[in-house]
C-alpha cells in the first residue's frame, strides 16, 4: 500500500462523500484502486493499492508527485529555514555586490524590518487555518479554475496554478494597493524605507498582512488550488522577494534578460523610486509577465533611484516601529509625478 495523493480527506466527510472522491480518483489515475478506513483517533484515511505495472508505477511516484507532496505537508521548520536561508544569502551577497553604498548601521535598519517580518508570521500562522481549509473543500468539491479546465499533466496543472496565484494573490493585491487611498497608506509603511534591501521584503504593516492574506485566500477559492500548490507559491514568493529587494547589482544584460521572465532586482527597485510614475509601476511579485501583460512596466535607470516616498520623506520617523505603526492613520498626501526629464 502507498498513501493516498492528490486527495484530502477530512473527518466531516460522510460516507457517500467519500465513495464519490474515490470513484474521481479512479478515474483519474486508473492504475490505482481507491479505498478509505478511520484510523486509531477516528479520522479518514484514504488507501491505495497499486498494480504490477513498474513503469507505470514509475512514471507516479515521479519527481513532479513527489514534491508537490513534500510541499502539501511541509514542515514549519523548513519554512523557517527557507525565510532565514534566504534572507541570509542575500544579506552576504549584499555585501559582496552592493547597487547601492549605503552608509548605514545595517542592523539598526534592519530591526524595524524584521520587527515587520515577526508580524507577518505571526498573522499568517494564526490564519493558516483558513487556507487549510478553503484548499480541503475546493480539492474535495472539485471547485475552482484548475478543475474547471481539461486533465493536464501535473507539472502544468502546478505551474498554471503558480502563475495564477501570483496574478490574484501578489499582483492584484499589489496594484489595488495603490489605487485605493486607505490601502496605500497601510502600504506606504512597505515604501518608506529609505535603503531598500532584503530585509525590505516582508516589511509590511499588520493591517497589510491581513489584506495580502485576504487576496490570497481568494486566489486559492477561485483558482481550485491544492496546498502542494499553496506550499510552493508561498515558498518561491518569500524568496524572489528577498531576492528583487536585495541591494545587489547584476550585470545590467542579465538583470534584463530575467525581467522577461521573473521580477528582476533592478525591476523591483523602479518600483520603489521616490516619485510616480515609478512608484505605481512594476507591481509584480514572482512572474514579470503580468506587468507587460498589463501596461504596468516601466524601465529606469537604476544609477538613479531614489528610494522612499517623496511626500512621506521623513528617514528618521521612516525608521521608528512607533512611527511606523501608526503611519496608516497619516493624512493622505498625494504623490508628486516625476519631471519630464526623468521620464522615458
Amino acid at each position: 500500500f502507498a498513501p493516498l495523493k492528490q486527495i484530502k480527506l477530512s473527518r466531516t466527510h460522510t460516507e457517500k462523500e467519500l465513495m464519490q472522491i474515490m470513484v474521481r480518483s479512479e478515474s483519474k489515475y486508473p492504475l490505482y484502486k481507491y479505498t478509505y478506513e478511520k484510523n486509531d483517533e477516528d479520522e479518514w484515511i484514504g488507501i491505495t493499492s497499486i498494480d504490477d505495472d513498474i513503469e507505470q508505477e514509475k512514471e507516479y511516484w515521479s519527481l513532479d508527485h513527489n514534491t508537490m507532496k513534500y510541499f502539501e505537508t511541509i514542515p514549519s521548520l523548513h519554512r523557517s529555514l527557507i525565510l532565514v536561508g534566504g534572507l541570509t544569502l542575500f544579506w552576504v551577497v549584499e555585501g559582496s555586490l552592493p547597487l547601492m553604498k549605503f552608509n548605514y548601521k545595517k542592523w539598526k535598519h534592519a530591526l524595524p524590518n524584521l520587527f515587520f517580518t515577526g508580524t507577518t508570521i505571526v498573522i499568517n500562522f494564526l490564519l493558516a487555518f483558513l487556507l487549510l481549509s478553503t484548499s480541503d473543500w475546493v480539492i474535495s468539491n472539485e471547485f475552482g479554475l484548475l478543475h474547471w479546465l481539461p486533465e493536464m499533466p501535473l507539472w502544468l496543472e502546478v505551474t498554471l496554478g503558480l502563475m495564477l496565484l501570483d496574478l490574484v494573490g501578489a499582483y492584484l493585491a499589489h496594484w489595488t494597493e495603490h489605487k485605493v487611498k486607505p490601502l496605500w497608506m497601510i502600504h506606504l509603511v512597505h515604501h518608506s524605507d529609505h535603503k531598500v534591501d532584503t530585509t525590505t521584503a516582508n516589511r509590511h504593516h499588520p493591517l497589510e498582512s491581513f489584506i495580502r492574506f485576504g487576496f490570497t485566500l481568494f486566489g486559492v477559492f477561485i483558482i481550485g488550488a491544492n496546498m502542494g500548490i499553496v506550499m510552493l507559491y508561498q515558498s518561491l514568493s518569500l524568496v524572489l522577494t528577498q531576492f528583487n529587494h536585495a541591494n545587489i547589482k547584476l550585470p545590467k544584460k542579465l538583470d534584463l534578460f530575467l525581467s522577461y521572465f521573473i521580477v528582476s532586482p533592478d525591476m523591483h527597485k523602479t518600483h520603489h523610486h521616490y516619485r510616480l510614475p515609478y512608484t505605481d509601476a512594476n507591481f509584480g511579485n514572482i512572474f514579470s509577465f503580468w506587468d507587460r501583460l498589463f501596461g504596468t512596466y516601466l524601465p529606469f535607470d537604476r544609477e538613479k533611484l531614489v528610494y522612499g516616498v517623496d511626500v512621506f520623506f521623513d528617514e528618521e520617523a521612516n525608521g521608528k516601529i512607533k512611527t511606523l505603526l501608526k503611519q496608516p492613520f497619516q493624512t493622505y498626501s498625494k504623490p508628486t509625478l516625476a519631471p519630464e526629464t526623468e521620464i522615458k
